[in-house]
């Protein structure tokens, strides 16, 4: 397959770039950022683009991809409503509306996150504008798919670039075999968001909601070249 992916700078995007280079049934990466990745692979080509919301200049780029693994986002901490909704809905929506455009059929894997409202009027502010992102996603393709997870533990070399998230990450790393026995319906790893989206595009899944404990399952499924 030919995957593109959003967000291969950040935490969960670098986790699954890697995973992406690494199974042989990905053929060819597009990674698609504002700076680059600084990762060189002969299955990886880079678009560096500053505006997110516009593509009419850039359709060609991304034709002919069979998956989009999105995993750019941004925290709703001190941020206002309208402010969250742009970067999160109007900028998600725009990406998806242009790849429906040109490639229908494709898979749109979308990172979310635990709790997030499907119903769109619950008292959380971030939960309702990714309800919503979830929902129009789910509208625009039919191979979409919102993954939800809760903790991500990220494993394989990859960092966080927010210094007390990763500080916690270091501590936390040591005992996640054993925490996950206890709390796995609400964790995961980098390792297993990029091969479950990666067998998301490959098999399909019988939901279209996916949370931690189905990231994990669809992770565990055995690898077909």
């Amino acid at each position: 397959m030919r995957a593109i992916i959003f967000g291969a700078t950040g935490m969960v995007g670098a986790g699954v770039l890697i995973e992406c280079l690494d199974d042989p049934r990905v053929g060819a990466v597009l990674v698609v950022g504002r700076q680059p990745c600084n990762v060189v692979h002969p299955k990886l080509r880079q678009l560096i683009r500053s505006d997110f919301f516009h593509w009419d200049d850039a359709r060609a780029e991304v034709t002919g991809y069979d998956a989009c693994f999105f995993c750019l986002g941004v925290s709703s901490v001190g941020m206002d409503v309208s402010m969250y909704f742009h970067l999160t809905y109007d900028l998600t929506t725009a990406v998806a509306e242009t790849l429906a455009s040109v490639n229908p059929g494709m898979t749109f894997c979308y990172v979310s996150g635990e709790g997030t409202d499907s119903t769109e009027r619950g008292r959380s502010m971030w939960a309702r504008v990714k309800g919503r992102t979830e929902n129009e996603l789910f509208r625009l393709l039919p191979k979409a798919f919102a993954f939800r997870p809760g903790y991500i533990q990220p494993l394989k070399g990859v960092r966080s670039k927010t210094r007390w998230y990763q500080a916690v990450y270091d501590v936390m790393g040591p005992f996640y075999p054993l925490l996950s026995r206890v709390l796995g319906s609400h964790m995961t790893t980098t390792e297993n968001v990029g091969r479950a989206m990666i067998n998301a595009a490959a098999h399909g899944y019988p939901k279209r909601v996916l949370e931690n404990v189905d990231i994990n399952t669809l992770a565990a499924r055995e690898r077909h070249p």
